[in-house]
């Protein structure tokens, strides 16, 4: 049998543990602010048109991946180079979009939901990863799943990397030739 402490003298649940009680009001979020704004939300809290864009944005990225895995085919036993390419190249437009939606994020609110949450969430496969992996070793090919394994693991992240790198560098240069035209 599981022993609670006491509470201290006098103290009743809600004053020991206050962030644990029911809300005591019913009122809706207050409403969202922009151009899209309805001012409805979700049970959660979280705005209808932003649910709406990453949906729109997942289904984008979801089919993208759909069709390049139909398109590369894997043995059991062999390298699943579409789902490698997927998640190397959609950890490469991440790092890229980082950088590219810092500059414009206050007045395009439901651009980083619709391209980064939906759909290069929706086209980077990390589940399908770990799903071709055990594949592999349900085959026997223990050596290329680690190979699998670490090959994607130090490729996206690098391609996270060199997204970033690359774009700032190209962000300076295009700030550079406008400041020379002027």
């Amino acid at each position: 049998m599981v022993e609670f402490p006491a509470h201290p003298a006098g103290a009743t649940q809600a004053d020991v543990e206050p962030d644990l009680q029911p809300a005591t009001t019913c009122d809706p979020a207050p409403a969202a602010e922009g151009p899209f704004a309805t001012g409805h939300r979700s049970r959660a809290g979280i705005e209808w048109p932003v649910l709406a864009v990453i949906s729109a944005g997942g289904v984008a990225g979801a089919l993208a991946r759909y069709g390049l895995t139909e398109a590369f085919p894997h043995a059991a036993r062999g390298f699943a180079w579409a789902t490698f390419g997927i998640n190397v190249s959609g950890c490469l437009l991440i790092g890229v979009f980082m950088v590219v939606v810092s500059g414009v994020r206050s007045t395009r609110r439901l651009l980083g939901p619709f391209v980064g949450t939906g759909m290069l969430g929706g086209y980077t496969t990390f589940s399908t990863y770990i799903v071709d992996i055990h594949q592999l070793l349900a085959a026997g090919a223990a050596r290329a799943a680690l190979a699998y394994l670490a090959g994607t693991l130090v490729a996206a992240l690098g391609a996270v990397y060199a997204g970033i790198i690359v774009t700032r560098w190209a962000v300076r240069r295009l700030d550079h030739h406008k400041e020379e035209a002027r």
